[in-house]
């Protein structure tokens, strides 16, 4: 069964450590990483949204959320706001381009944790926590837009500022994050590994 909160897959980064959009980047067998993780997340959820800054560098249909402001913000914060201002629920699950091997278990953990108390629920492991992993209430539209005023892009300061709960793993590797050129290298073996082991 498809799980009902919309999930807004996060494409809109500056990627300059990448050193070109790796929301670009080829991945196993889709042009994009962006196809690859819409593809799986088609799979787990009723509906999935791509927030970026401008959707005319994406050449395939899909619900796309253009940031509703054309400055020279890349942080996800504005991604927030814009999502906020998009959908009607009161909640929805965030994961960011570049964390290819975050499946259907780690999510359901998260949503199974989260309640509506909260503000977010979001992955945490022994590197720490991860903020792109996650549900999101709208209870923080405000703090959301008080951050981007005040140029503050700190999502760490957010959730430990708010009522969050931190869902813990044991297992990093579902949380490599693209990065750097070396981590897509990492990312690419361990497709190539589980390809052919299958």
């Amino acid at each position: 069964m498809l799980l009902d909160i919309p999930c807004v897959l996060f494409a809109g980064g500056k990627s300059s450590r990448m050193g070109e959009d790796k929301a670009l980047l080829p991945f196993s067998t889709f042009k994009t990483l962006t196809e690859f993780q819409l593809s799986k997340l088609n799979q787990i959820f009723k509906t999935v949204y791509i927030s970026c800054k401008d959707k005319s560098k994406f050449n395939f249909e899909a619900n796309y959320i253009e940031d509703i402001a054309t400055d020279e913000v890349f942080a996800p914060t504005l991604g927030f706001i814009s999502a906020f201002n998009a959908l009607k629920e009161e909640s929805f699950f965030v994961i960011s381009v570049d964390t290819p091997f975050i499946s259907k278990t780690e999510i359901e953990q998260i949503l199974k944790e989260d309640d509506d108390s909260l503000d977010a629920c979001v992955a945490k492991t022994e590197q720490g926590i991860h903020p792109m992993c996650g549900v999101y209430h709208r209870s923080l539209e405000n703090k959301f837009l008080k951050m981007l005023r005040e140029n503050n892009h700190k999502l760490g300061y957010l959730l430990k500022n708010s009522q969050s709960k931190f869902s813990f793993f044991k297992e990093e590797q579902a949380f490599l994050n693209l990065n750097h050129p070396h981590e897509y290298k990492k990312a690419l073996d361990i497709l190539a590994i589980n390809t052919t082991s299958l």
